[in-house]
């Protein structure tokens, strides 16, 4: 039986309208190169990783005004994206599907977070691994969460034990992401973990790090070249 391959899937086909720029966020300039080369070039030198693929939209004009051939062969563009997150990503299983085995792994990591680092990427490599559910980088919330009323007020406050902030990257077998985002749809879920979760799978919570942030509105841009230019302190 051959060892399962690990692949790389990035949804880039949505517009990133929060961010409030014309550009589609992953193409946003971070250190003078866009800001989806810093999350590709984790993969690409990864040795564990076979394959990166980037799922477009098909009328994405963007990529090709960027040189990304200094990230190496193992990047492959599939100009198949859909309307949400989750449609987008099945749709990226389903272009791959002649090449991909039911046990290989693929870890779907969000276009607009650079700051992952190989330290964090080998502890989810080596921690899901031997775990048939899968898993997923986390961190535990450390903040006091309030649950919202009426007109703006505080409704009443959460028990924030036990709860956790999801990242990405989230590792999952190749068949079983599949089948568990047909079997969702492709409206519901808001991450991979939650479509294998709605099947009666219990993913692993493996502990990530607070500097691999998600950018979403102008200042975490900020916040993500800092990051960057002191290489995230490690």
């Amino acid at each position: 039986m051959s060892t399962p391959k690990s692949y790389v899937l990035i949804p880039a086909a949505g517009s990133g309208s929060r961010m409030g720029a014309e550009l589609p966020k992953q193409y946003l300039p971070l250190l003078g190169k866009p800001m989806i080369h810093h999350t590709l070039s984790v993969f690409c030198i990864h040795p564990a990783i076979s394959r990166v693929f980037v799922v477009l939209s098909p009328d994405d004009t963007g990529w090709e005004r960027y040189d990304f051939s200094g990230l190496g062969d193992k990047v492959e563009v599939l100009r198949c994206g859909g309307a949400t997150r989750a449609e987008t990503v099945l749709n990226g299983l389903e272009a791959i599907a002649e090449r991909a085995q039911a046990d290989d792994w693929v870890l779907v990591h969000d276009a607009a977070r650079p700051c992952l680092t190989q330290e964090m990427l080998d502890n989810l490599l080596v921690t899901v691994a031997d775990y048939a559910d899968g898993g997923l980088l986390a961190v535990p919330v450390a903040d006091t969460l309030k649950r919202e009323g009426s007109d703006g007020r505080v409704d009443h406050t959460e028990p924030r034990a036990g709860l956790w902030r999801a990242q990405t990257p989230q590792m999952f077998h190749y068949k079983l992401l599949r089948a568990a985002l047909r079997a969702s749809g492709t409206d519901g879920p808001t991450d991979e973990a939650q479509a294998v979760e709605l099947l009666g799978y219990a993913p692993r919570l493996v502990v990530g790090d607070g500097h691999n942030l998600k950018v979403t509105y102008p200042e975490d841009l900020v916040i993500a070249e800092l990051l960057l230019k002191n290489g995230n302190d490690k």
